[in-house]
C-alpha cells in the first residue's frame, strides 16, 4: 500500500523536523545536502526537497530506525513515502 502525496509530505516534513533536532546528523545533511539552515526553512514546504531529506535518511539503516522509532512509524515508511514524491519514481530498464 502506498502513500498519498499529502501523507507522503507529511512524513517528509516530519523527518525534517526529527533531522533539524539531531545535533549530530544535521550537519552531515547540511555538508551532504550543500543546505543552510535558513535554506532549510525556505525549503520545508517543497514535496522536492522533503524527498531529499527522506533520500538522506535512507541512506543508513540506523538512520532509518531512529527516526521510525521516534515517530512511531514502521521501518518501510520512508521509503514508501520517497517514492511518492518527486524523483522518488521507480525506473524499470526492461
Amino acid at each position: 500500500m502506498s502513500f498519498t502525496q499529502e501523507a507522503a509530505e507529511e512524513i517528509g516534513m516530519k523527518a525534517l523536523i526529527w533531522l533539524a533536532g539531531n545535533e549530530e546528523l544535521l550537519p552531515v545533511f547540511l555538508g551532504a545536502s550543500g543546505a543552510s539552515a535558513s535554506g532549510i526553512r525556505e525549503q520545508a514546504g517543497d514535496p522536492a526537497f522533503l524527498g531529499s531529506v527522506l533520500d538522506f535518511i535512507v541512506m543508513d539503516d540506523a538512520w532509518v530506525v531512529a527516526f521510525c522509532d521516534a515517530q512511531g512509524l514502521k521501518y518501510d515508511a520512508p521509503m514508501r513515502a520517497r517514492a511518492q514524491l518527486p524523483g522518488g519514481e521507480q525506473v524499470n530498464w526492461t
